[in-house]
This record gives structure tokens, sequence and C-alpha cells, in this order.
């Protein structure tokens, strides 16, 4: 995952901007980046400003590339009588470039300039839905989506003419400026992750007690998802009867597979311990031939596992619902498939 925000020295306080992030509506959907000022301190502050002013509210995103590139923040595209021909026109020669080593990655925001002209950058703006690397370099990036990846690309997909431009323009509804958002449990203790998860399914509730002295890096990650409902709407998609029972991936979601909170969605380094048993009622974080590589599939086990000791992030035990246990296990299955959707409706970090 690419980050944006810097790693201050020791002694220097970050400017107020690397706390902030734009929040874009528009009338396909509304998207979060964060700032980079350490890569283009100018251009943070006078996007940040314009927003405060309303500069972006009623204008639109005009250019697209399908699947590639969204271009707006275009003013003259506040007045609907605007001609064609002058759609991407306005906005420009405002200050001078800021050129870094920050990449067009997927997601990250960079400033439009006069073809050909240098220190011309303005208002607008383009976000890459997917990497851009000939455009390294060349164009000054700011920022970082964070959330709303998902409306980005709707965005890029809407039908254009033959020069590019949006056969009708996807209007910004409202910039504002708010807080980042703070990751749940981020900074939260050993003691403070002491805590028990109710987990309701389709075959009941069951009640979780994470081990944070087991594997607290992994308890931090599933409190944090669920504290977010990341994981409601998700399904069980694997049974093996007398082993295992798998969920807690994004793909099935009745929801749809984009969450808010994928932005906090990484690998979690694994805490392997050979005298944490997998036992029947142990809840345990899946992950593929990498150790690292847990996100947010997990595993109860319906049967003593040994090898699994030691191989996989053990973080939490049943203390409640057992019997969902059994009701698993009597499912019928395609394979280790269940025949029937096995949702999680609803993961809950319960109150102290």
């Amino acid at each position: 995952m690419l980050l944006c925000g810097a790693i201050w020295a020791f002694g220097q306080t970050p400017p107020a901007s690397a706390g902030l992030e734009a929040v874009v509506t528009t009338d396909l959907g509304t998207f979060r980046f964060e700032f980079a000022p350490e890569k283009a301190p100018k251009h943070v502050e006078q996007f940040i400003r314009l927003a405060r002013e309303g500069y972006y509210d009623g204008s639109a995103f005009q250019r697209v590339v399908l699947n590639g590139i969204i271009q707006g923040g275009d003013p003259l595209l506040k007045n609907p009588s605007t001609p064609r021909n002058l759609w991407g026109t306005g906005g420009l020669n405002m200050l001078p470039a800021e050129l870094s080593d920050m990449k067009h990655e997927r997601g990250v925001v960079s400033t439009v300039h006069v073809p050909g002209k240098a220190d011309s950058d303005g208002s607008q703006f383009f976000v890459c839905v997917v990497p851009q690397p000939p455009l390294d370099g060349q164009y000054s990036t700011f920022g970082l989506v964070t959330e709303g990846m998902d409306v980005v690309e709707h965005i890029s997909q809407v039908p254009v003419d033959a020069n590019g431009l949006t056969e009708k323009p996807v209007r910004i509804l409202k910039v504002t400026i708010e807080k980042k958002k703070v990751e749940p449990f981020l900074n939260a203790s050993v003691d403070e992750m002491r805590r028990t998860v109710t987990v309701k399914t389709t075959l009941g509730a069951v009640k979780i007690q994470m081990e944070p002295d087991w594997a607290p890096e992994n308890v931090r990650n599933f409190l944090g998802l669920t504290a977010t409902g990341w994981y409601n709407g998700t399904i069980f998609h694997r049974i093996v009867k007398g082993f295992v029972v798998q969920g807690g991936t994004s793909d099935k979601r009745s929801g749809g597979p984009a969450n808010p909170a994928d932005r906090w969605v990484h690998p979690v380094k694994g805490e392997f311990r050979n005298d944490v048993k997998h036992v029947r009622g142990i809840v345990s974080m899946a992950r593929n031939d990498d150790p690292n590589s847990a996100t947010t599939s997990f595993f109860f086990v319906l049967g003593p596992a040994t090898n699994l000791d030691g191989q996989y992030s053990a973080f939490g035990r049943i203390v409640e619902g057992m019997d969902v246990l059994d009701a698993f296990e009597k499912e019928e299955l395609d394979g280790e498939t269940p025949k029937r959707r096995l949702e999680i409706v609803e993961a809950t970090v319960d109150p102290r």
C-alpha cells in the first residue's frame, strides 16, 4: 500500500495539513484523499484554501481516461453554459510546479498544468485510477485517495467524446476539508485490547475473547476492522468439517466489495506461538504462503489441528456460542464451499 504521509524528523512538527483530508462529494459518490505537504506544500496549501472558500463546489470532472485518470477542478465548469471547447482551460497559471519523487500510483492526486508551459499549475487536479509512470516527475503530486477508489473508478467509466471530454460533466457538489480519520485501536495498549467481539452469523451468535498477549497486532487489526463494520455482510466461504470454518473476505460482501475502512486493510506480521494450541473454539488469522500476509480473513477451529500450531496467528477464543460451531458442521457442502450463503450479519466490539 502506498503511504502518503512523511516520517518527520525528531523535533520537527508536521504541518497542520498533515492531519487533514479532503472530502470530494460528486453526483456519483464521495471519495476522500489525504495530503502530502512534504512533497508539494504550496499545492496543498492552495487546495485547502480554495476548498474552504467553496471554489470547487459546483465544478466538475470533465475529462477522463477509461479506468485510467479523472480530471476536474476547472471553475469554468461551474457555469453550465460554458462551451465544451473551453472545458479544462480555467483555473491554470496559479503557482509554480513542485515536482517530487512521489510516483503517480493508483489513487495519487496530482496537478494539471498548461501543456508545454512550465510553472503553470493551477486549481485543476487529476486522480490516477492505475499507475501512470510516464507522468512521474512531470506533474506536481500532492495527495492520495484514502477512501472511495470505487467512486473514482466509476467516474473514469462515464461516456466520453472523441477528445476524452465527458458527455456530461460529473458534478463536484462540494469539497470540504476535515480532520483525517483515525484508525480504531491504532494506539491501544495490550490491556485496552482485552475485549470481546460478538459475531452474529446466519447460524447464530458467537462471542470471541480477544487474546492480545498471544498476538497483539493481529488483535489490533481484528478489533479495528470490527469497530468500523468492515466484516458486516461478508461470508463464510469455506468449511472443512472437523477442521475449520473460514470467512472474512470482501469479495462477496452483501453491500459490495468496497468499504470505507479498506484504507486500513494491510498485511499483518505473523505472531506464531507453539504454546497456543489450535483446538476447538480458537480463532486464528488465515494467510497465504507468506507468513506475514494475513489481512482480514480468519477461521474458527472445529477440532484439534496441531499442524496449525506455531504456523498461524491465533488471536482469540470463542467463549459463548460453541453450538454455532456445531451448526456449521451440519451444513451441506459442495467440496469445502457451503451450498447456501452463510453470512456475518454483524460483528461488533462489546462495550466494556
